[in-house]
């Protein structure tokens, strides 16, 4: 990828690049920001196949085959529920990376921010071609996706484009003309301006009526789906048919939701997605996915994410109308919502540190100063906003529903707006048009901008990405996987995470065959156990392995929530396995890794941290009486941000002090759940 130079430079500053030969290798951390990419090459590393688990039509998660409550496999030291028979003939070995989150030119305020890309720019560039960007500049991944998807904005599909064009009776309307001069402008920041005129206006419910006209969405759906079509290549890579479903309750609460089908388009291309314009209840949501099955025969999941954004809203513990939650409510957010997306371009949704003071971890890209066009949280609202506080008060709900709501795997996605999927921190392309890198000062462009305040270019985060355990690279065995939860996220590096729990592991079984052992002994991510015996404990046997291209690795962790007899929630963060010599300290802390990260160069050594981390966990305070839940979380050794990527690149000297330049990225496990 190149830039536009800075004038005066002497070099044209270039990205990382990933050098992979035929027999691996490992990304040269110490030449960064003067590398140039185009000089990149690929390997794509073929992998074992398999096949996908049975389809079930049933509404209760309790006897659904994809969720993790079933397929169960009894062990001699109680109960193991979840993830697939112990037979090395049928457990999956392969990992396969992808995006559930991308918007291109096609979703209106992406549009309006000057994106030109279509679906099939942005399969193409996820397959590792070059393509132009929507600034002109040359654009290329590092390493190829295995699976994809476009999530275009179902809210004005189609009506972009008439826009840009336009169209008469778009420009009989007063706003959408002043839209259209504003992009026809060129200036960049009448677009950015338009672009969150239009984001306020949809949270308002106040869209221009001819925006809102289902008419202009039925020719942009069916290229949709072509293109997912046109691309999918069972066995190498896999596409889906998705879109969003973009909830901004009261004025800008995110209850934003991926909608993701397994099917083709022969179930597919006659629908027109469900909009904002149509309803705003999640239930009614979950309603048409059902009628859709009960159609089609086809299956389809939804994957919410920013609950950072929804000022309280994302796990509010009633129906979106305000009244008492119901067993039936319960049942439908379960079957028809199996993953949430933790991290993201807009910042984390996993914990907060006013939630989890006691995490030394859980600072880290923060959105939490407001919903998505900056009004105020109501006080409380962060409880009710934050994954790892969803999957405690979960299992409290359960003994009052008979099914626990937020029973979530985890999710990873970028939610970019160019069409351009890059969670690599030297390969960031924004999200928007306007935040590509042909934009020297973006660290300060207004992101959003809200009528309360903005959030700042450098607030983006370069992330995130799903791993899903699956048989095969097809568009049934990952969605399945999906389903079943056994699936890992990152803020973008393709760390590799094994996560299982049983009674009976052994710090023997991290020397062995980790796959082989995890299913023959336990559960996988995403599974439960249940019914220990008395004096026995639950324990786990986690693996991570460092990206080949990235940095290597801190430490691994077992976070674990709990609901004692008095129904109060409680958790703890064990280290359970650490790189180095280092020794836990009076308080039990692990000292800090260290930092090599260079701030003149933008670069860093491999010189501290492991490549891999195997250990066994046995929870010390186990009580076979509560309810828990455990997943695993991965930390990298430090290394640059985007931002001090930039810095050196257009030599920035202006840059706030407050801009992080390093940070530590991460990965996490979808949970494992306890019951007694």
């Amino acid at each position: 990828m190149t830039f536009r130079q800075k004038p005066g430079s002497l070099l044209i500053l270039m990205f990382l690049v990933a050098i992979l030969t035929a027999c691996g290798g490992e990304r040269d951390t110490t030449k960064g920001a003067a590398k140039d990419q185009a000089t990149g090459k690929e390997q794509i590393i073929e992998e074992e196949m398999g096949t996908a688990v049975p389809k079930s039509e049933d509404l209760n998660t309790e006897s659904n085959p994809y969720s993790a409550s079933e397929s169960t496999a009894q062990s001699s030291s109680g109960s193991t529920t979840g993830g697939q028979a112990p037979s090395s003939a049928d457990y999956p070995t392969n990992v396969y990376f992808g995006d559930t989150h991308v918007h291109t030119g096609w979703s209106a305020d992406a549009g309006m921010d000057g994106a030109i890309l279509t679906p099939e720019d942005a399969y193409r560039f996820a397959l590792g071609k070059e393509v132009k960007s929507n600034s002109g500049l040359k654009a290329k991944l590092h390493r190829p996706y295995d699976w994809f998807m476009i999530t275009d904005h179902s809210d004005g599909m189609g009506v972009i484009n008439e826009i840009r064009a336009g169209n008469d009776e778009m420009m009989a309307d007063p706003i959408v003309k002043r839209w259209h001069d504003a992009l026809a402008s060129g200036d960049e920041k009448a677009a950015a301006d338009a672009k969150s005129e239009l984001i306020v206006l949809q949270s308002q419910g106040k869209l221009p009526k001819v925006v809102m006209d289902p008419k202009w969405m039925k020719s942009a759906w069916e290229k949709t789906v072509d293109a997912a079509e046109k691309y999918y290549k069972p066995g190498e890579f896999s596409t889906f048919i998705a879109y969003e479903w973009t909830v901004n309750a009261n004025g800008g609460d995110n209850l934003h939701r991926n909608v993701i089908f397994r099917d083709g388009a022969e179930r597919t291309r006659s629908l027109l997605p469900l909009t904002t314009f149509e309803t705003q209840d999640p239930e009614k949501l979950w309603a048409w996915m059902q009628a859709y099955e009960q159609k089609t025969g086809g299956r389809v999941l939804a994957i919410p994410h920013n609950g950072n954004l929804s000022n309280g809203r994302m796990f509010e513990e009633q129906r979106f109308d305000g009244s008492p939650m119901t067993k039936e409510w319960a049942q439908m957010r379960a079957k028809y919502e199996p993953l949430f997306e933790v991290t993201q371009i807009k910042g984390q949704s996993e914990s907060h540190p006013s939630l989890s003071p006691e995490d030394e971890f859980a600072s880290w890209d923060l959105w939490d100063r407001g919903n998505l066009i900056m009004k105020p949280k109501p006080k409380g609202a962060l409880k009710y906003e934050y994954w790892r506080e969803a999957l405690k008060n979960g299992m409290r709900l359960e003994d009052e529903l008979g099914t626990n709501p937020f029973q979530y795997g985890v999710n990873g996605a970028t939610d970019t707006h160019t069409g351009l999927s890059t969670t690599e921190e030297d390969n960031f392309f924004g999200k928007f048009k306007t935040l590509e890198p042909s934009n020297e000062q973006r660290w300060s462009f207004p992101l959003l901008t809200g009528p309360s305040g903005a959030y700042i270019g450098w607030e983006q985060a370069a992330s995130g990405v799903m791993g899903v355990w699956a048989k095969e690279n097809t568009r049934e065995a990952i969605w399945d996987a999906m389903m079943r939860k056994e699936t890992f996220a990152t803020t973008g590096p393709r760390i590799k995470v094994r996560f299982f729990g049983g009674f009976d592991f052994s710090d023997a079984d991290k020397d062995g065959d980790i796959a082989a052992l995890g299913y023959e002994k336990g559960v996988p991510m995403g599974g439960k156990l249940s019914g220990a015996k008395e004096g026995q404990t639950a324990t786990f046997l986690v693996a991570a392995m460092k990206d080949p291209e990235g940095a290597n690795l801190d430490r691994v962790q077992i976070i674990k929530g709990w609901v004692d007899s008095d129904g109060k929630t409680h958790e703890k963060i064990y280290d359970v396995k650490w790189s180095g010599d280092r020794q836990p300290d009076t308080d039990g802390k692990i000292p800090a890794v260290g930092d090599t990260v260079n701030l003149e160069k933008a670069t860093y050594e491999n010189s501290i941290g492991d490549k891999q981390l195997v250990g066994v966990f046995r929870d010390p305070d186990f009580d076979p009486t509560q309810k828990a839940v455990y997943y695993a979380r991965v930390l990298e050794i430090p290394t640059p941000r985007w931002t001090l990527y930039d810095k050196v690149r257009f030599g920035l000297d202006d840059m706030d002090k407050e801009v992080p330049l390093t940070h530590q990225e991460r990965a996490f496990s979808s949970p494992i759940w306890y019951h007694p």
